[in-house]
């Protein structure tokens, strides 16, 4: 949940700060019910496709372009690309929101950024959201020695455990459930300096050359036992180093870091987060931004945990991503509210909505403040003849006290109500 924002030695993340966290809002009824819920699953899971049922247009909306059209693969295209970066007009104080919303135009896929207050390039702590970006670095790392997502890390666990781990904060199968260890295993077996690159040349091509992953996630790092991840069919082995420590990664850098400003080790952005995940949603659709290693194979078991272990849970994977500030916000656009939010996107959706999440929170002492972030992919079929977006957004309160991340997480849901009803009450075509 937190990657920390206190120092321990000047070297790792505080290893205490979700614990305390806990502690102080165990009894605060939205931090319980809300925030750390379990994720709400759709009544159709049967269906297991990424892809989202979208009303095909064959007229080429100018509110949209496509990759091809933003040369989205080279860099500078974020001045090529669609975009309103004040869409969702006056918000409170200390609020990010960046949504890309899809469009099908032809045999394209066509996007339109929109942000509140110009603020989709402001780096912010993206706390356990970057986990996502570890994930995909590592997976990417194993698939480029010729293994996959489907694979056991240490010839043991599956990577579809870990991965399902780090989202709901629970063991399962044989994952221990501890998602900070888990992630700190991940970015230290892709590398900091290969998952800094993802950002950068290597794939998304950023023009903000800051943003970048070079922390971890808990002085604890997870063991699955082996040095490697084993493909059980093909019996390949690709080698996945375990480090005893985070600075053994040479592209690891302390949270205040000569180079590192307020916001530590790990500065992200809207933009970046959001077309991090985007293009993942749109691997089998957009052949343009697909990641450089990356098969549609692995992305499905990010998305869903398929190979997992844990016969006592079906689901896996992003979807089972805790908290329910998102399909709260759905529900009250739709006419709903917090007790009807499954059966309102049911209903509207013939059970076929997905919602896939990462959420992160936590107490900066560095920056004095409480801050909660959220990046998700959002499909909705039955909704305005199918919408399908990307986000990432990110909110602040001022005093680093855990008892304020609460505080946070409310002006979260707060700004998702605002960013839904936006967003499902005026026409693809504003």
């Amino acid at each position: 949940m937190l990657s920390g924002v206190s120092q321990v030695a000047a070297q790792t993340p505080s290893d205490n700060a979700q614990q305390r966290v806990e502690a102080r809002l165990q009894d605060a009824p939205f931090y319980q019910n809300v925030l750390k819920a379990s994720a709400l699953l759709p009544e159709n899971m049967q269906q297991r496709s990424i892809s989202c049922t979208l009303a095909q247009s064959e007229k080429n909306n100018p509110e949209y372009k496509s990759s091809r059209q933003s040369r989205l693969n080279e860099p500078g295209w974020e001045q090529r690309i669609s975009a309103d970066w004040d869409y969702f007009g006056e918000t409170e104080p200390d609020t990010k929101v960046l949504v890309i919303d899809h469009r099908q135009q032809g045999d394209e896929m066509a996007y339109r950024y929109l942000a509140n207050g110009h603020s989709q390039d402001t780096l912010y702590e993206p706390w356990s959201t970057s986990k996502v970006m570890a994930i995909t670095g590592a997976i990417s790392k194993a698939r480029s020695q010729g293994v996959g997502a489907r694979s056991l890390a240490g010839g043991y666990v599956p990577v579809a455990d870990l991965i399902t781990s780090i989202h709901t904060y629970q063991p399962f199968g044989k994952a221990n459930g501890n998602s900070n260890a888990i992630a700190t295993y991940m970015v230290n077996a892709a590398g900091r300096d290969y998952i800094t690159g993802l950002f950068q040349g290597n794939w998304l091509k950023l023009s903000n050359s800051t943003v970048g992953l070079r922390g971890g996630y808990y002085v604890e790092i997870f063991n699955p036992g082996a040095p490697f991840w084993l493909d059980t069919e093909s019996e390949k082995q690709a080698a996945m180093p375990i480090l005893t420590a985070n600075t053994a990664d040479p592209g690891y850098r302390s949270y205040r870091c000569e180079t590192c400003g307020l916001t530590g080790n790990k500065p992200m952005t809207t933009l970046a987060q959001a077309e991090w995940l985007k293009r993942l949603a749109v691997h089998e659709r957009d052949k343009m931004t697909r990641h450089p290693n990356l098969t549609g194979e692995d992305v499905q078991t990010l998305f869903y945990g398929d190979g997992h272990s844990d016969s006592e849970h079906p689901h896996g994977g992003m979807i089972m991503g805790i908290s329910r500030l998102i399909p709260h916000a759905l529900s009250r656009a739709l006419g709903g509210n917090v007790s009807s939010a499954k059966n309102v996107l049911d209903q509207h959706n013939e059970g076929n909505w997905r919602i896939f999440q990462k959420i992160g929170w936590g107490p900066s002492e560095t920056r004095g403040k409480s801050e909660m972030a959220m990046l998700a992919h959002l499909c909705l079929p039955g909704v305005m003849g199918g919408r399908e977006f990307t986000l990432a957004a990110h909110t602040g309160v001022e005093g680093d006290a855990e008892v304020r991340v609460n505080d946070a997480a409310k002006k979260m849901q707060r700004l998702l109500d605002l960013t839904m009803k936006t967003l499902l009450t005026m026409s693809q075509d504003k």
